[in-house]
């Protein structure tokens, strides 16, 4: 069905991953569509035709639609191109859908955003709409279409002009707030209270790599909460083409699964599931070695975890093999 939902599109240079979300969004015909694109890399050869590329394909509007593209000579990067094309949708837009090239949406998730962007639009404690739910292998489950989390995913995600005014990519605040201790009403543990200040601190003293743990950090400032699906409805393809921010293909293979909700029940109060919460946070933030290893050496993390996989699997199928002699 056609969205009356303004739909922001972040591309760069995949043609590949670039041509499965199109496909997704050309199906859904919004009346209103934005496009940024970030230019190529000085430093990178093969940007100059990937970039050319991936514009020419979503050049190709088969429907009727206002349509406005951003499309920039020079590259900005990841932090700087993803938040100023958000900034530059919400010049336009009250609310909207964004999706960056790698975030390929199930057909429910927009109507699902089309409807919690008009029932929250009033509700300042609601700060976005996920397509993304991390609770599966041992998680929360909720009887409702969606639950309220402190956690912010943005794997395919919408939200309103009225929350996105508080984002701040240089994170001015953090340093009065972390010397006054201000920040400890943000935390439900000492663990995690020192994992994120470590992650504040490290994206304080070098913003230029994202855009969303800023964004995280923005919305606790603001007591904010953010949906979150009861079925994982956003499938990241960024690891068949090297997604910068990702690990591996095998430690993320669950999250790949598409999910549908097609009948939304909500939940009878507007409050944070903090069980879900605990969850995030011990399987996806616990592991700051990994995390701080990773922003180092990528390649290193995807080599172990790797090694690691094919080890693990050797010894299960050895046990078996002689449990059959």
């Amino acid at each position: 069905m056609p969205t009356d939902c303004p739909i922001l599109f972040v591309v760069f240079n995949r043609p590949d991953v670039t041509r499965r979300v199109w496909e997704s969004i050309r199906r859904h015909k919004p009346a209103r569509l934005y496009i940024a694109a970030d230019g190529p890399r000085p430093d990178n050869p093969n940007d100059e035709l990937n970039c050319k590329l991936v514009r020419q394909i979503v050049s190709e509007l088969d429907w009727s639609c206002t349509v406005k593209r951003l499309f920039r000579d020079e590259n900005k990067g990841c932090a700087v191109g993803v938040s100023s094309a958000i900034s530059w949708f919400f010049e336009n837009e009250e609310m909207g859908i964004i999706l960056e090239d790698d975030c390929l949406p199930d057909d429910s998730f927009y109507s699902f955003c089309e409807e919690l962007l008009e029932r929250y639009k009033g509700d300042s404690r609601v700060m976005g709409i996920s397509g993304d739910n991390f609770q599966h292998r041992g998680g929360v489950t909720v009887k409702e279409s969606y639950y309220f989390s402190k956690y912010v995913h943005v794997w395919g995600w919408a939200t309103w002009r009225r929350a996105w005014v508080h984002h701040d990519l240089q994170t001015t605040a953090w340093p009065r707030i972390r010397s006054e201790e201000a920040d400890l009403a943000f935390y439900d543990s000492r663990e995690e209270r020192d994992a994120f200040r470590r992650f504040f601190d490290h994206i304080h003293a070098a913003p230029g790599h994202t855009w969303d743990t800023q964004w995280l950090l923005c919305c606790w400032m603001e007591s904010g909460l953010m949906v979150v699906p009861s079925r994982n409805l956003v499938k990241n393809i960024g690891f068949e083409s090297g997604h910068t921010h990702t690990v591996t293909e095998r430690l993320f293979v669950r999250l790949s699964l598409l999910e549908s909700i097609d009948q939304i029940i909500h939940p009878n109060h507007v409050i944070r599931n903090v069980l879900a919460d605990r969850f995030t946070f011990k399987r996806w933030h616990r592991s700051s070695f990994l995390a701080a290893l990773f922003r180092k050496s990528p390649r290193m993390v995807q080599s172990l975890t790797l090694r690691c996989y094919n080890i693990a699997c050797r010894v299960i199928v050895s046990k078996v093999q002689r449990n059959q002699a």
